[in-house]
Formats: structure tokens, sequence, C-alpha cells
């Protein structure tokens, strides 16, 4: 029994079904008083650190819920697509893992703002299509719901972008991409290195059968 599963046992108990309502649900939330109060809701969300020493604690939790856009449209869609992913993942983990891996790159992102001053959700968001991504590679969508694509294209696009901009970025960006992206290392590391390594004995067996058919 892996510690994962010891871990769920003991406290699997309090994990949160369907989380990803809730998510959603407050994303859009926000989007409509955001409408409502002609943008000063999200200033008051955001999480940023000097504000949250000075007693607006409800920025560490908030900043989750922020919208990924202000367009109507564009922020419908990527709303369902995070409850599409998010849900997929804990139809596949079940809500244990899932709650935990949201919650570990929750704490990336705090600790993240901790060191860099601002944090906003983006990373955490873009943690769980690469999750998804590398669960179901072969997925395919509709983007712009016309041009069928595979996921695992749409992530490398993405992933390229961060890449990018932790090469060109500032180190506070370099920060906050690796620690907002903790969760994905912790869940998918050992299968990173499980296949390092099968690869590299691969080769080294190629490498023998070669070497012995040569010298007979």
């Amino acid at each position: 029994m892996d510690f994962l599963e010891r871990l769920r046992r003991k406290v699997g108990r309090y994990a949160i079904p369907h989380l990803m309502y809730y998510i959603v649900g407050g994303m859009l939330l926000l989007f409509l008083l955001n409408i409502v109060t002609l943008g000063s809701v999200w200033s008051w969300c955001a999480l940023d650190v000097q504000k949250v020493l000075h007693g607006q604690v409800w920025r560490l939790v908030t900043f989750l819920f922020l919208p990924p856009g202000t367009s109507l449209i564009f922020t419908i869609f990527s709303i369902y697509f995070y409850y599409f992913i998010g849900s997929s993942l804990e139809s596949y983990w079940g809500s244990f893992r899932f709650n935990l891996f949201y919650l570990t790159g929750w704490l990336g992102t705090v600790i993240g703002a901790l060191l860099t001053g601002y944090a906003e959700n983006t990373f955490l968001n873009f943690s769980l299509f690469l999750a998804f991504a590398m669960l179901a590679p072969d997925y395919q969508i509709n983007l712009f719901f016309f041009f069928p694509i595979k996921i695992k294209y749409l992530a490398i696009v993405d992933a390229a972008g961060f890449v990018i901009a932790f090469i060109l970025g500032s180190w506070a960006t370099r920060t906050a991409i690796l620690i907002s992206l903790l969760n994905v290392f912790l869940f998918f590391g050992g299968s990173f290195l499980k296949n390092y390594r099968y690869q590299k004995q691969f080769r080294e067996t190629r490498k023998n059968f070669r070497k012995f058919y040569r010298n007979k």
C-alpha cells in the first residue's frame, strides 16, 4: 500500500467531493460581481502578501476564484474547460487524491507569493490541464468548436509558453512557476524518473545485444 493510500484511509473522509463545482462556481460568481461593481471586486480578491499581512487573510483563498479573463465568451469557455478537466481528474483519482493535488498546488502558489509578494491562480489552473494531458494525452477536443486536436499538443504549446516565461522572466516569475507546479512534480515526478530509468536500461540492453552479436 503506497503512502497516498494510507493517507486516504486516515483522512480521506475529509475530502470535498466535486471540488470543481465550488471552484468554477466561485469563478463565475466573481466574474458577475466584477461586472456589477465595475471591476472593483477583483482587486479585493487577488493574492497580495502585503495586504494579507495587514489582515486581509481572505485573499489566501479568494484568489483561487479569480476568473481567467474579462471577456464573457472566453471566460465561460475557460470555466467550462476547467470544470471538465478537474472533474475528469477527480473521476480518475477519486476525491481525496484530487483534493490533495489541488491543495498542494494551492500551497505551492501561496509559498510562491510569500517569496515574491504576489501570485495568481494561472499556474495552478495550468497544473490541472497538464495533469489531464499527462493522463489522457490522446484525448481529442474541438479547438474553437471546429478543429479537432489532441490534448497533448495543446499542453506542449502551453508548456512552451511557460518555458519561455521562465527563461525570459524575472526571478519572481521563475519562482512562481516552479513552486506553483509543485503538485505536478510530486504526483508525476516518480513517473518521469521511472520512465527515464526504463529508457536508460533499454539503451544499455540494446547496446549489450549489439556487442554480443558483433563478438559472435
